[in-house]
């Protein structure tokens, strides 16, 4: 059974989310602090839902915390926090969603199972493809790009979005089927979202100087993946 650990300092939102959780079949376990939080985090644990506003550890120190106990376990950010560059950063530090307060508890629910889909159940499989761009390497089942063997340290959405594109090789994609392959939902309010990951991915691929392959831009429309002969 798939475990959720929630924080939120409202206890009404805890148990919103309990009920919601349980009612779908999950295993909820909930803290009311980041502190306590920490204390409860353990390999059992599949994904977290966070809010970032919270007394003795906010969420963006949990999650620094978490990491350097050793786990990467997704989560979610659902807060209050709505301001642009709070969204930005929460996905920078590597969050699989942003959830703005006042939220939509089924909402919630179904962003989850999108997540659980693509992180907690491709950890059971055992086959998978490898895909070769140049001397850039995409395994889907390690979930990592490599550039001639050197881990590029994707994030789980950049790796997806990047695997996404390159399946695709040569074909325009617009914004909207990004977001709804990738994060399973297409609202045009999380176009930014797209954009941020689009730029992270090219940076990391100039880190290397990888020019085998490009992410174009294909202006009023979305974004291709083609090779840098093409440019």
């Amino acid at each position: 059974m798939v475990k959720i650990l929630i924080v939120d300092d409202e206890k009404e939102i805890r148990e919103i989310c309990k009920t919601y959780f349980e009612f779908e079949g999950y295993d909820v376990i909930t803290a009311e602090d980041g502190v306590s939080a920490l204390s409860m985090l353990d390999d059992t644990v599949d994904l977290m839902v966070l809010d970032i506003m919270m007394p003795k550890m906010d969420g963006y120190e949990f999650v620094h915390q978490a990491k350097m106990k050793g786990f990467t376990i997704p989560y979610i950010y659902l807060t209050a926090k709505i301001n642009e560059n709070d969204t930005i950063y929460g996905l920078t530090l590597g969050a699989e969603d942003y959830i703005k307060k006042p939220f939509s508890p089924r909402e919630l629910v179904l962003r989850t199972q999108k997540i659980i889909d693509r992180t907690v159940k491709t950890e059971k499989i055992e086959h998978f493809d490898v895909l070769q761009f140049g001397c850039l390497e995409l395994n889907d089942g390690h979930k990592a790009a490599y550039i001639n063997g050197e881990d590029l340290q994707l994030r789980q959405k950049e790796f997806e979005l990047l695997l996404y594109l390159a399946k695709h090789e040569n074909a325009a994609i617009t914004k909207g089927k990004l977001l709804e392959e990738v994060w399973g939902y297409d609202y045009y309010e999380d176009m930014n979202t797209l954009n941020v990951h689009i730029h992270r991915i090219r940076e990391k691929l100039e880190q290397y100087q990888y020019t085998d392959y490009y992410i174009q831009t294909v202006w009023g429309l979305g974004y291709k993946f083609e090779r840098g002969d093409k440019v």
